[in-house]
């Protein structure tokens, strides 16, 4: 799964990587962004700007909001199945803006993990696949939320996790955010492993394991990268 991730890319880097989308001048500085927490994304609404929705999904159908502290991730292979997932694949789907994230690996015979940073070798800023959903609330609030889509590791990050999230790459992005009715298969080509030999990992501090720390000294080397 991803549980957490980063997006320290400035405004100007943003509006870079996603020509044709406004990127607001505050955009928040992330180092540790968690589940609950407001992340960058952007709809297929044909809005063409940058917003905040919570991270994890709840569904329209959904009594509870709490809901969505189960889903923070989605499979890519199952989502035309699940019914919290199905109808947001068909026709709510977003780019979830980020620049690295963490996955914690497991040391053989033993229960400690190395929390573990991956990002691009570029450095550059990047998109998650994700879903969105509007849940309205009883009282008439409402809550925008989404899902990070998930498949099988890469080569490199096949021996620190058994899930990645999906990075797409920059010429998908169109097609993911297409805001037409799609079928599932349409759009599971996408939904693959991102090339190993462009990204880059290395472990750092378990200051990360804590929501509370979330400054650069999480993302901080603490060994030769990988």
């Amino acid at each position: 799964m991803c549980g957490r991730f980063t997006l320290t890319a400035t405004p100007q880097a943003l509006t870079e990587a996603f020509a044709g989308y406004a990127v607001p001048d505050k955009t928040p500085i992330r180092y540790n962004i968690a589940p609950s927490q407001p992340v960058a994304v952007i709809t297929n609404t044909n809005e063409k700007r940058l917003d905040f929705f919570v991270w994890g999904l709840v569904p329209a159908w959904a009594k509870d909001p709490k809901i969505g502290n189960r889903l923070i991730n989605a499979r890519a292979e199952t989502l035309g199945e699940k019914p919290s997932f199905k109808n947001a694949y068909k026709r709510r789907r977003c780019l979830v803006l980020a620049d690295g994230f963490y996955e914690w690996q497991k040391k053989p015979g033993s229960k400690t993990k190395t929390p573990m940073y991956i990002r691009l070798a570029s450095g550059r800023p990047f998109a998650f696949a994700g879903l969105w959903e509007q849940w309205h609330a009883p009282d008439g609030g409402e809550m925008l939320s989404c899902t990070i889509i998930t498949t099988e590791p890469n080569e490199l990050l096949r021996p620190i996790h058994n899930r990645m999230p999906v990075i797409l790459l920059p010429d998908a992005y169109s097609a993911w955010l297409n805001p037409a009715e799609q079928k599932p298969g349409d759009l599971s080509h996408l939904l693959k492993p991102y090339p190993a030999a462009a990204m880059a990992a290395y472990p750092v501090s378990t200051l990360v394991n804590n929501p509370r720390h979330d400054g650069p000294e999480c993302i901080a080397p603490q060994q030769t990268l990988f």
